[in-house]
């Protein structure tokens, strides 16, 4: 578990889902992402985010996955937390589905050499990738908003005007002029 040792805490492990539970109104803990909780003494780091978001992925897919859009978005603290985890994967890839009832989501999607990078021990998609799968994927209350906040933080070195020549680029992508659209309302 990285660094996050003592600090992140998942149900079913070192407590039950339902001790933390308890932990979280006694405000010992508070919830990250599904069954992960975090000291409240603790910020939530990207690293904490990409582990907790991880969690409801079997351990038998954990290298044959990613965290992507929102869930991606929301690691890079540029988004709100997703209600379902999403995962890419490449397509190229043979993998297995997700058991059922699972907490996330996974698109057999084409992956290039740098659209991967890892937070945390965690694949999560780079920040270029993220944004154009938020503009293209991204729903209307947080799409334009979690662009902005790609773009306004300087970590991520992704400004909108890359995202755009990346995506006017890309060929035979569906969606591409609501992309655009969105890059360009959060380019004003």
């Amino acid at each position: 578990m990285n660094s996050t040792g003592g600090v992140l805490f998942h149900g079913g492990t070192v407590f039950s889902y339902v001790e933390l539970q308890a932990m979280r109104i006694d405000g010992l803990v508070e919830n990250v992402c599904g069954e992960s909780f975090v000291r409240t003494d603790y910020a939530a780091t990207a690293e904490i985010r990409a582990q907790s978001a991880i969690n409801s992925v079997p351990r038998a897919l954990l290298h044959r996955v990613a965290l992507g859009r929102q869930s991606a978005a929301w690691v890079y603290g540029c988004a709100p937390a997703p209600l379902v985890v999403s995962l890419v994967t490449d397509h190229r890839r043979r993998t297995t589905a997700l058991p059922p009832f699972s907490d996330a989501i996974m698109h057999q999607v084409t992956l290039g050499p740098c659209d991967l990078q890892r937070i945390g021990g965690i694949g999560v998609t780079s920040p270029l990738r993220t944004a154009m799968d938020v503009a293209i994927h991204g729903q209307d209350p947080w799409a334009v908003p979690a662009l902005k906040r790609i773009s306004a933080e300087p970590a991520l070195r992704c400004p909108l005007a890359l995202v755009v020549m990346a995506l006017e680029d890309a060929q035979r992508v569906p969606g591409k002029t609501q992309a655009l659209a969105r890059l360009r309302e959060a380019m004003r």
